[in-house]
């Protein structure tokens, strides 16, 4: 729907450009017969639709996509904690949520990401970002 909207826009720019050329080059009289012809375009506005934004994701949404990204653990469950249970250093838990971040195409900043040690801790982060789809 977008891609046709912004043909006909592009469409009706174009079209009102050649009109306003075409009409400067000839006589004043007949640009009088012109500007009150039904054919031609008085006023080109483009017909683009606007949409609202789509609604956030859910928490279930959320924890399903964590837990495919930790799917090759044994111990994982919702609450899992990612040192205690899942046996990750520092570094793999760095890389878990940098992850994270890939997946839901946002960015986490260091003193947040600090704070993400288990997968409760990151479906709660993940679902009050907004921007995260």
């Amino acid at each position: 729907m977008l891609r046709t909207a912004a043909v006909r826009a592009l469409r009706a720019a174009s079209t009102s450009r050649i009109i306003r050329q075409a009409s400067s080059a000839r006589p004043q009289a007949l640009n009088t017969f012109l500007r009150s012809s039904p054919a031609a375009p008085s006023l080109a506005l483009p017909s683009i639709r606007l949409y609202s934004a789509p609604a956030g994701l859910s928490k279930d949404e959320v924890q399903g996509r964590i837990m495919d990204l930790l799917k090759n653990f044994d111990k994982i469950t919702a609450t899992a904690h990612f040192g205690n249970d899942l046996g990750l250093d520092s570094l793999d838990t760095v890389e878990v949520v940098m992850a994270i971040e890939e997946e839901f195409s946002i960015e986490i900043p260091d003193k947040e990401a600090d704070a993400i040690h288990s997968i409760d801790q990151a479906v709660s982060y993940i679902c009050s970002q907004p921007d995260a789809h």
